[in-house]
C-alpha cells in the first residue's frame, strides 16, 4: 500500500563535455563522473559532484585528476569505461577500461573533503584482449572482470589474480534442471472437469524453450553479485549456443547456469537479499518481461514491463536493470528514462517514472543505487547527473471523524487503485477501484476534509471528487484534468515531484525547472475550465522546500512546508509565514494537526526510526505512525502498536512495553506498518511484510471511542460497540455515572430490545471498570479524581443502584417490560428473588399465561430449587406449585406437602414452611404466635436460638427466667463458664454461679469469692476450701498479689502471704504485712528465706545467660565469616568425591560431565546440602519428586532444631540470642526489687554480688545486639561481597523452589532480611552500694 514520494532532487548539466560514467562516493554522499574518452579527445576526466548548500537542487562539479587514455578497442573503435567504482576507506576510485587497462585515482586524505593537491593517477595493469564487464563485490574485496576472450578473472583488492577460468560450452551441464512447475498454469486447481480435459504431467511444460536468441541482443555481458557477497552471476551470450546466466562462488568455481530462456537478454541484476536475479526477457510480439531466476539456474515468475507513453519505436532496447540495496525497488533503465518497480503480494507495482535521458538517444544511462541509502540513486547521461531520493510513504485520506473514509490510493503506473477501507476492506493487489489517468503518476494528495482526490502524473493534474451514500465513499468521480501543457522536451527538462492541497480545491506542485517552485491551480476557480493557463507561479521562494503536506481541517488555509533543516512554514496563495514548531533536522515523514487548545503539533519521523512531537523525541525505534484526531499511532521495531494521547508537547505520555496491562500498547506481527487509522469504526489497517492488510481495533482507539459515545449521550452505539468488541459494559455507567442515573430512560429508548436490557443488567459488578481494566490514560483523567454519586451509597452499592433506578423507570409499564424487571430484580446484590417472586405473584391475579412467561423467565436466571424455597417462604403456595413445576422435583415429593399445608391454620402452616425452610428464628416467632410456650422451650433448645428467644420474651418476666436458666445450663455445657456463671448468677443461683465460677479459672477468683459468699447454707469449712483452691490456682498462674490477699482475706495465713510476695519478688509488700500484724519472728522464717531463694534462683539464671552469650555470640560471627569468605562452600557443601575444596590434585570421574545443568547435578546442590543425600547423578523424575510436602515437613523439623552444623545453625542461634536479650530485659525490674529487699535485710554483699552479675550480663546483651544485628551498611557490603564471590543471592535470582528446598530458601531469605534488634535499657545500679551513677532508690532506669 506505499508509494514512492521525491523527497529530494539535484541535477547537474554539463552541455559542452560528455558524461560516459558515474558511480557514488557512499561515505560524503557525493557522486563521481567520468568526461572522455571520446572520438575528438582521447582524455578521461575525474570530476566529483556535491550537493550547493545554497541551492540544494543543483549539484556544483570540482575536478579531480585527469589523464590520457591512449588505448583503443580491438576493433579500432574509441576506448569506453566499463566500470567506475569508489572505496571510500581508500579514498580511491578504480577506472576499469575496455581496452583491458585498470586505472586507480587516489585522493588526499583532507578532513574538508576537497582535494589540497593532485591526485595520484596509476594504471596498475592491463588485460588482454579486453574487458566486456566488470564489477566489485559488496565488501569491495574481490574485482570479476570479464574477458573478450570468455574467461572470467577473480582479483583481490591489491588486483593480484585469485583464480581465472574460462567459459565454456561444457558449462552448461552444470546443471540439471527439473522443474515442477513453479507458478505455471498447469498446476494450479482448475475444477473438478480440467482433469478429464486434458491428463498430462504439469512438470512438463508445453513448450521446451531451446535459449534462442532476442532479435535485439546487443551481445553485452553484464555482472551481478549476491548481497551477502558469496556468489556472483555473469550473463554472457555463449558463442554459437544461447545467452547463459552463470552463478560462481567466491572461490572462482561454477555453482550453476540457468536453464534455457528463448529471447534472454543481457541484462541481469541479483536482488541483495540473495534469492532472485532478475534478467529480460523479449517476445516475438514485441512485448518484454522481466523473469526471475533462482540461484540454481530455474525461472522463478516473472512480470511484463510497460511500455513508456512517449518514446521512439527503440524505446525497449537496451533494457538494463539495478536492485537497491534493500531490496526493495528493482530500476529498469531505458534510454531515455528509469521505471521504479516493487512488489507486494505477488504484484508488481509500477511507483515511479523519471525522464533522465533526450528521446532517442542511443546510449542507456549510467544508474547506480547508494549503497547505504536504499532510495537514493544518481543517473547519468552524456549531459545531465540526475540524482533523486525517495521514501516509501502511504497517501491516506484525513483520519480525523468524520472524515476518517480510510481512503488510500496506491500508484501503479497510470493506474490508482483506490480503497475506502471503511467501505470495503480489499486486500492487495486487489482494489475497490481502479482509476486511469493520461500518463503514469508522481505522486497523490488528499484534501483537507476528504472531499476530493489529486492526481499529480506526467502531463497534468485530475481532480477526483468523492461523494459519500450513507457512510460509504462511492467511486471517485474525475471532476477535470489540469494539464500542463508541455512538449516532450520539457518531460526531461522539468520535474514534478510532489502535490499538495491548499484550499479545499486548490492545489500545490513542488517542480524543479531551473529551480526548485511552487505553481498552483484551483479547481474551483470558474476560469479554470480546460485551461491550462490557469497554473499560476507561486511567488514564494521555494529553494529549501523539500516536503509539502496538507494539515487537518481544522488548520487555516494553505500548506505546510518543510526545508532542509527542519524549519517549518505556512505557504498560503503568494505568502509564506514561519511556524513556531520545528524539527532539529529534516524529517522525511511528517504529520500535522491542530490540537483542542489551536496550537500545531508537527509530528515527524526520521530515516533511523526517530519519532518527534515538534523538536521532543517520543520514539527512536519507529517504523511508522498515523495521527488521528485523539492519538499518535506508531509501530515500533520491537512489534508494538503504541498510541499516545494529544496534548502539550510536554505532557505526552509515552507507553512502555507492556501490552498485558496498559490499553495503549498492543503486540502485532513482525514487521507490521500502519497504512490507515479511522477514528469512527474505532480501527485500524495494517500491513505485513508480504503484503497483506490486518484490520484491528485496539483496545485504546475503542475505548477512546466508547468514552466518546457515553459523553454524546449516544448509548445504543456505545452498547453496540461493547458487544461487538467484547468490552467490559459496566462502562456504560461507571465513565458518567451522574449522567447515566439522570438519562435511564434515554438509555432504554436507544438500547432497545429486552435481551440487550438483560444482557447490561447481568454484567453488573460493583467493581469500577474506570478505575481497573479500563482507566483512563490520558493525563487528564489520570489527574481527576472519580467523583461518586451520592446516589450511590456504601450500602446500596452501583448493582442495586442501577437495577431500582432501570426499575423505577421500567413499573410504568409492567406488561411491556416484565422480563427486564425480573432481571432487574434477580441481578441485584444479593439478588431480590423475593421481589421478584412477587411481580410474579401479582400476574398470578392478572394473565396466567404472563406469570408462566414470568416463571420461564425467573427461572432461566437463578436456581429453581433456591426459588422454590423462596415462593415457599413469600407463604404462597399457588407461587410455590407454579415454580415446582419448572424443576426436576417429583410431583409426589412435594405435592402431598402442599397438600398438607393447605390443610394447616396460618400460623402452624407458616410455621412448618419456616422450619422446614431452616428459618428458625422466623418460626419461633410463629410458635409465640401460637401460644404454645412449651413447643417454644423445646425448639430453642434444640436449635440452640437462645438469643433470639430471650429477645421476644424480655417482656415476659417467668419465661424469661425459663430460658435464661436453659440458656445457662447451655453454656454450661459448652464450658463458657463465665458467661454461664453471669447467667445463673442473674437468677439468684449462687450454688450453680460459684461452681461456673471456679472451673472458670483464676481471673473469676473475685466473682467466685462473692458467690459463694451468697450462699445462706455454705459452711466455713467450704468457704476456706474454695479461697485454698483458688489461691492455689493464682499461685500457679504466677498472680502472687492475688494469691496473697486470698491468704490475708480468707484463709488468716500471713506466713503463706508472706511466701507468696517473696516468690513474686514483691519483698515491700511483704515486709509491710510483718509490720502490719506485728510478726517480726517472720523476718528471719519467711522473708529472709524468700530473699535467699530470689537470689539463687536469679544468680543462676544470670550465669546461664552469661555463658549462653560466650557460647552463641561468637559461634554466629564464625558462621558469617565463613559464608562470606567462601559462600559456595559454605552453603554447597563438601566434596562429594572426598576431596577437600583446594585441593587441585582431586580426582574427577572421566565418565561424570561437570558441565552446569538445569535438572542433573554431579554433586550436592545448594538445596541438597543439608538434606542428608550424598551428591549422585540423578534423574529428572527424582530431582522433582523432591518437591514434596513430606520432604517440607522434614526440612521444617530440621529448620526449628537448628542442629549444629547445618545450615539452619545460624538463623536458630540468633532467634536463640534475641529471646535470651528479652527475657534478661524483663528480668531487670525483678532484680532491682530483689537488690533493694535485700539491702533492707542487711545483706549488702549479696545485693553487691547480684547488682555486678547483672550488670555484666546486659553489658553482654548490648554488645551482643550490636554484633548479631548488623547495621543496614553492612547488610549491604555483605550482600554485594557474596554477589561478588558467586554467593547464593545470585544463584536463586528469578528462582522459587518447592517441597524442602522452599524451607531452605526461606531460611535464607529471613537470615539476610534486615531485622530490627531487641532493645535493652542501661541497667543502673544503688549508690550506697557503690554504684557508678544513681538517681536515687526510686530513679528510672536510663
Amino acid at each position: 500500500m506505499r508509494n514512492l514520494r521525491n523527497i529530494g532532487q539535484s541535477v547537474f548539466a554539463t552541455p559542452t563535455s560528455a558524461i560516459t560514467a558515474s558511480c557514488w562516493d557512499a561515505a560524503r554522499d557525493e557522486v563521481l563522473v567520468t568526461y572522455g574518452p571520446t572520438a575528438d579527445e582521447a582524455r578521461i576526466e575525474l570530476v566529483r559532484l556535491s550537493k550547493d548548500g545554497s541551492k540544494p537542487s543543483y549539484l556544483q562539479s570540482r575536478t579531480v585528476a585527469s589523464w590520457d587514455a591512449p588505448s583503443v578497442k580491438e576493433n579500432g573503435d574509441t576506448d569506453a569505461i566499463q566500470s567506475l567504482h569508489y572505496s571510500s576507506d581508500m579514498l580511491t576510485t578504480c577506472v576499469i577500461m575496455a581496452g583491458g587497462d585498470i586505472v586507480t585515482v587516489t585522493e588526499d586524505d583532507d578532513e574538508s573533503g576537497s582535494s589540497t593537491g593532485e591526485a595520484h593517477v596509476e594504471i596498475v595493469g592491463t588485460l588482454a584482449p579486453s574487458i566486456v564487464a566488470a564489477r566489485w563485490s559488496p565488501d569491495e574485496e574481490l574485482l570479476v572482470i570479464a574477458t573478450g576472450d570468455a574467461k572470467v578473472v577473480f582479483m583481490s583488492r591489491t588486483f593480484d589474480v585469485i583464480t581465472e577460468t574460462s567459459m565454456t560450452i561444457d558449462d552448461l551441464k552444470a546443471s540439471k534442471h527439473v522443474s515442477v512447475g513453479w507458478g505455471k498454469k498447469e498446476t494450479q486447481f482448475q475444477g473438478r472437469g480440467a482433469k478429464a480435459k486434458a491428463l498430462r504431467d504439469p512438470t512438463i511444460p508445453e513448450k521446451v524453450d531451446a535459449g534462442e536468441l532476442s532479435p535485439r541482443d546487443d551481445g553485452r555481458c553484464t555482472i551481478s553479485w549476491r548481497g551477502d557477497g558469496a556468489y556472483v552471476a555473469i550473463n554472457l551470450f555463449q558463442e554459437g549456443v544461447r545467452r547463459v546466466v552463470r552463478v560462481y562462488n567466491r572461490d572462482g568455481e561454477l555453482d550453476s547456469v540457468t536453464e534455457p530462456v528463448d529471447g534472454l537478454e543481457g541484462s541481469v541484476s541479483w536482488r541483495p537479499a540473495g534469492n532472485l536475479m532478475a534478467g529480460i526477457q523479449r517476445f516475438a510480439d514485441g512485448h518484454v518481461d522481466v523473469v526471475f531466476f533462482e540461484r540454481n539456474g530455474l525461472r522463478h515468475g516473472q512480470f511484463t514491463l510497460r511500455a513508456p507513453d512517449k518514446g521512439t519505436p527503440d524505446a525497449l532496447d537496451d533494457i538494463s536493470l539495478e536492485w537497491n540495496s534493500d531490496s526493495t525497488v528493482l530500476a529498469v533503465i531505458f534510454r531515455d528514462r528509469v521505471q521504479l518497480w516493487t512488489t507486494g503480494n505477488y504484484h508488481w507495482y509500477l511507483k515511479q517514472e523519471i525522464f533522465c535521458g533526450q528521446f532517442g538517444q542511443q546510449l542507456i544511462p549510467w544508474f547506480s543505487w547508494h549503497a547505504e541509502k536504499p532510495l537514493l540513486f544518481a543517473a547519468s547521461t552524456a549531459d545531465k547527473v540526475l540524482v533523486n531520493e525517495y521514501i516509501f510513504t502511504v497517501a491516506r485520506g484525513p483520519t480525523s471523524p468524520p472524515h476518517d473514509h480510510g481512503a488510500v490510493a496506491v500508484i501503479d503506473g497510470r493506474t490508482v487503485k483506490f480503497t475506502p477501507f471503511r467501505t470495503a476492506n480489499v486486500p492487495p493487489p486487489m482494489t475497490l477501484y481502479e482509476l486511469e489517468v493520461e500518463s503514469p503518476v508522481t505522486d497523490i494528495a488528499f484534501a483537507k476534509d476528504g472531499s476530493a482526490m489529486a492526481v499529480l502524473h506526467q502531463v497534468g493534474v485530475s481532480f477526483y471528487a468523492f461523494e459519500t451514500k450513507d457512510p460509504r465513499l462511492c467511486c471517485p468521480k474525475l471532476a477535470r484534468t489540469a494539464l500542463f501543457g508541455v512538449e516532450d522536451f520539457q518531460l526531461y527538462e522539468e520535474s514534478l515531484l510532489q502535490i499538495s492541497f491548499s484550499e479545499r480545491t486548490e492545489v500545490q506542485v513542488l517542480q524543479l525547472a531551473g529551480d526548485l517552485g511552487l505553481i498552483s491551480y484551483d479547481f474551483g476557480a470558474a476560469s479554470a475550465q480546460d485551461n491550462t493557463e490557469a497554473w499560476t507561479k507561486t511567488a514564494v521562494k521555494a529553494d529549501l522546500v523539500a516536503t509539502l503536506v496538507s494539515p487537518d481541517d481544522a488548520f487555516p488555509d494553505g500548506v505546510v512546508a518543510q526545508d532542509r533543516v527542519g524549519k517549518l512554514s505556512r505557504i498560503c496563495g503568494q505568502e509564506r509565514e514561519p511556524l513556531d514548531p520545528r524539527f532539529p533536522m529534516f524529517l522525511p515523514w511528517t504529520s500535522f494537526v491542530t490540537h483542542e487548545d489551536g496550537q500545531l503539533l508537527a509530528f515527524g519521523l526520521s530515516r533511523n526510526g526517530q519519532l518527534y512531537a515538534n523538536s521532543r523525541q517520543l520514539a527512536k525505534n519507529c517504523t511508522s505512525f498515523v495521527v488521528t484526531n485523539r492519538h499518535l499511532i506508531f509501530t515500533t521495531s520491537n512489534h508494538f502498536v503504541k498510541f499516545i494521547h494529544l496534548a502539550s508537547v510536554d505532557d505526552m505520555d509515552v507507553p512502555a512495553d507492556d501490552p498485558e496491562s496498559d490499553e495503549r500498547c498492543r503486540s502485532v506481527e513482525r514487521g507490521a506498518r500502519l497504512v490507515t487509522a479511522m477514528p469512527t469504526k474505532m480501527s485500524i489497517v495494517l500491513q505485513m511484510p508480504r503484503g497483506n492488510l490486518e484490520t484491528i481495533f485496539p483496545r485504546a482507539m475503542v475505548l477512546a471511542g466508547i468514552r466518546q459515545l457515553i459523553e454524546q449521550k449516544d448509548y445504543g452505539a456505545a452498547f453496540t460497540t461493547c458487544r461487538t468488541q467484547r468490552v467490559d459494559m459496566n462502562i456504560l455507567y461507571d465513565h458518567r455515572p451522574e449522567q447515566f442515573l439522570d438519562n435511564v430512560g434515554l438509555f432504554l429508548d436507544q438500547v432497545k430490545g429486552a435481551a440487550n436490557i438483560d444482557l447490561f443488567l447481568s454484567t453488573l459488578k460493583e467493581e469500577d471498570v474506570t478505575q481497573t481494566m479500563y482507566r483512563d490514560t490520558t493525563s487528564a483523567a489520570a489527574n481527576t479524581q472519580p467523583q461518586l454519586d451520592s446516589r450511590v451509597s456504601s450500602q446500596t452499592g452501583k448493582i442495586n443502584t442501577v437495577c431500582n433506578a432501570v426499575l423505577q423507570r421500567l413499573r410504568t409499564q409492567k406488561n411491556v417490560n416484565l422480563q427486564n424487571i425480573i432481571t432487574a430484580n434477580v441481578c441485584k446484590n444479593p439478588p431480590a428473588l423475593d421481589d421478584g417472586l412477587t411481580v410474579v405473584a401479582e400476574l398470578m391475579q392478572e394473565d396466567e399465561t404472563l406469570a408462566e412467561r414470568a416463571v420461564e423467565h425467573i427461572c432461566f436466571l437463578a436456581d429453581v430449587n433456591t426459588l422454590y424455597d423462596h415462593a415457599l417462604g413469600l407463604y404462597n403456595l399457588d407461587l410455590t406449585l407454579l415454580v415446582a413445576q419448572q424443576s426436576q422435583r417429583d410431583p409426589r415429593e412435594y405435592l402431598p406437602f402442599i397438600q398438607d399445608l393447605h390443610k394447616m391454620p396460618v400460623l402452624r402452616r407458616q410455621f412448618t414452611i419456616d422450619d422446614k425452610l431452616g428459618h428458625h428464628e422466623k418460626a419461633l416467632d410463629h410458635l409465640k404466635a401460637l401460644g404454645s410456650f412449651d413447643e417454644v422451650k423445646n425448639y430453642v433448645v434444640k436449635h440452640k436460638i437462645y438469643n433470639h428467644a430471650l429477645g421476644i420474651y424480655r417482656l415476659e418476666h417467668e419465661h424469661h427466667r425459663i430460658l435464661t436458666d436453659l440458656y445457662a445450663a447451655y453454656l454450661k455445657s459448652i464450658s463458657q463458664f463465665r458467661e454461664a456463671g453471669l447467667a445463673y448468677e442473674s437468677l439468684g443461683n449462687f450454688l450453680d454461679a460459684t461452681d461456673c465460677y471456679l472451673k472458670a479459672g483464676a481471673s473469676c477468683w473475685r466473682e467466685c469469692l462473692f458467690a459463694a459468699w451468697q450462699q445462706t447454707s455454705i459452711s466455713a469449712e467450704s468457704l476456706s476450701e474454695i479461697a485454698g483452691t483458688l489461691a492455689d490456682a493464682l499461685r500457679e498462674a504466677k498472680d502472687y498479689a492475688s494469691a496473697a490477699t486470698i491468704h490475708i482475706d480468707y484463709l488468716d495465713s500471713i506466713e503463706s502471704a508472706i511466701q507468696c510476695l517473696c516468690k513474686g519478688y514483691l519483698f515491700s509488700d511483704a515486709l509491710r504485712l510483718v509490720a502490719l500484724h506485728k510478726r517480726p519472728e517472720l523476718l528471719d522464717t519467711a522473708v529472709d528465706s524468700g530473699l535467699a531463694e530470689a537470689f539463687s534462683s536469679s544468680t543462676e539464671f544470670l550465669a546461664d545467660c552469661k555463658e549462653q552469650l560466650k557460647a552463641q555470640v561468637p559461634r554466629i560471627a564464625e558462621l558469617r565469616k565463613k559464608a562470606r569468605e567462601d559462600p559456595l562452600a559454605f552453603y554447597e557443601g563438601e566434596n562429594p568425591f572426598g576431596r577437600g575444596a583446594g585441593d587441585s590434585s582431586m580426582d574427577i570421574p572421566d565418565d561424570v560431565s561437570i558441565a552446569a545443568s538445569s535438572r542433573m547435578s554431579t554433586s550436592a546442590s545448594l538445596f541438597t546440602r543439608y538434606t542428608g543425600k550424598g551428591g549422585s547423578v540423578g534423574t529428572v523424575a527424582s530431582n522433582v519428586s523432591r518437591a514434596t510436602s513430606k520432604n517440607r515437613k522434614r526440612e521444617e523439623k530440621k529448620r526449628a532444631r537448628g542442629r549444629k552444623g547445618t545450615v539452619y545453625e545460624e538463623e536458630y542461634l540468633v532467634n536463640s540470642v534475641r529471646r535470651l536479650v528479652e527475657r534478661v530485659e524483663q528480668t531487670q525490674g525483678e532484680v532491682e526489687r530483689l537488690v533493694i529487699g535485700l539491702v533492707r535485710r542487711g545483706m549488702t554483699e549479696r545485693a553487691r554480688a547480684i547488682e555486678e552479675l547483672m550488670e555484666v550480663v546486659v553489658e553482654g546483651c548490648r554488645v551482643a545486639v550490636g554484633e548479631v544485628w548488623e547495621t543496614k551498611q553492612q547488610v549491604r557490603a555483605g550482600r554485594q561481597n557474596e554477589n561478588d564471590h558467586g554467593g547464593v543471592d545470585s544463584f536463586v535470582e528469578g528462582y522459587r523452589p518447592t517441597g524442602g528446598d522452599a524451607v531452605l530458601q526461606d531460611s535464607l531469605e529471613a537470615t539476610r532480611a534486615r531485622q530490627e534488634p531487641p532493645v535493652v535499657e542501661k541497667f543502673v545500679r544503688l549508690s550506697i552500694l557503690g554504684g557508678r551513677s544513681s538517681t536515687g532508690v526510686g530513679g528510672k532506669r536510663r
